[in-house]
């Protein structure tokens, strides 16, 4: 398997410098290629492949003299990177390829040459760089992605290769279903609810604050980039806390359950609603699932990801009646078929917990009208698998 690792890295002053000319380098390669690719598309039908773009650099490299100046190999990267992201806007999961710009997170990439060995990162014409490890992977070091963020701190992410098989997904063992909220973040059907840190609404204050003081700077001044730092280290604050979070939260499901169910949520559309849209979107829910899928797929455990438009709360998932109506004020409801009292959040991860079972014991039950309905409270799928 393929196991990426990130550490902080801490280049001196000559290292940064290099650094700064090779992001610069790969950024301006990267533009031209992808204006290149462009226009090429619009006057002849057909693209520019790998191999063609790897082709342009011989005769660049002698028209700009600084091209040579970073590694060979982090411009060559360049294609591989840019052909992903064609193939990926062709496949329909992302839109078309943007230019790179000097003010967001730069990065670059080295295939060959590089060795992780203690704090020492070595690095093609870079050397030595100190890395902060907090532990080292076994296995077979295959890529080193060097990146900048905007508050100015390097990190290296290191790719290995256990040599390990992927683990075979097992079912065996205890089923969860997971429902995602705003006052408590993830809610669980054994009735554990977590709460919702709100890391983006604890450094709001700070965050306005230094946002004013960098609107008051002048453009393209000294003091406006040093004002520019601030609020890019008040974010990059607030993204490390979350992440913090929801690595820790992720872990704790995926360790203590066999099975973990999800609701897939549209959550580009959910936050369309501008009374809810900063709440949903420091939740990160889209980064949370995803580290539950990869974790999951780490450890053999099995992932499911539940129909968005299945009703899950509104649906008693005791005699699994449905309520025609369940405004979002109501956080308690009672079943009218069975007398079932309910805590609107709990119920939900039981009913996305007995779908997810639904579908892993093996497709669909149809009624006489055709139309397709969970097994009864009575199936052997309920709680825990196998």
């Amino acid at each position: 398997m393929l196991k990426a690792y990130k550490y902080r890295i801490y280049p001196t002053d000559e290292q940064c410098v290099l650094l700064a000319k090779s992001f610069g380098c790969v950024r301006w390669f990267y533009n031209h290629a992808l204006n290149l690719t462009s226009e090429t598309y619009k006057a002849t039908g057909k693209g520019l492949s790998r191999n063609d773009i790897i082709n342009l650099l011989p005769a660049l490299k002698k028209e700009y003299e600084w091209l040579s100046e970073p590694p060979s190999q982090c411009l060559q990267q360049v294609a591989l990177d840019l052909s992903s992201a064609f193939l990926n806007f062709f496949e329909k999961r992302a839109k078309y390829p943007n230019f790179k710009k000097k003010g967001q997170k730069q990065s670059i990439r080295f295939p060959q040459g590089i060795k992780l060995d203690g704090d020492n990162l070595t690095l093609p014409k870079l050397g030595k760089v100190y890395c902060k490890v907090s532990r080292l992977p076994e296995g077979k070091l295959k890529s080193v992605t060097v990146s900048m963020t905007p508050s100015g701190d390097y990190y290296a992410a290191c790719l290995y290769d256990d040599g390990k098989d992927k683990p075979a997904s097992s079912t065996e063992g205890k089923a969860i279903g997971v429902d995602m909220g705003i006052n408590h973040y993830a809610i669980t059907s054994d009735g554990t609810k977590h709460g919702n840190p709100k890391y983006y609404r604890k450094y709001e204050v700070k965050l306005a604050r230094k946002q004013k003081q960098l609107s008051r700077k002048q453009k393209s001044s000294n003091n406006r980039n040093k004002a520019r730092i601030k609020v890019a280290k008040v974010h990059n604050k607030i993204t490390r806390c979350r992440e913090d979070f929801l690595h820790k939260l992720s872990r704790k499901l995926v360790d203590e359950n066999q099975v973990i169910v999800v609701e897939n949520l549209a959550v580009k559309n959910m936050v369309k609603n501008h009374k809810l849209a900063k709440s949903i979107s420091d939740a990160g829910w889209g980064m949370f699932c995803t580290m539950l899928k990869y974790k999951a797929e780490w450890r053999g455990k099995t992932y499911i990801e539940v129909d968005r438009f299945f009703p899950s709360s509104k649906t008693c998932h005791v005699c699994l009646n449905k309520v025609g109506s369940l405004p979002l004020d109501k956080r308690f409801w009672t079943c009218e078929n069975c007398q079932t009292k309910h805590d609107r959040d709990i119920n939900a991860a039981c009913s996305i917990r007995d779908e997810g079972l639904r579908i892993l014991a093996g497709g669909h039950l149809a009624t006489a009208s055709g139309q397709r309905v969970r097994p009864s409270k009575g199936t052997a799928f309920r709680g825990n698998v196998g």
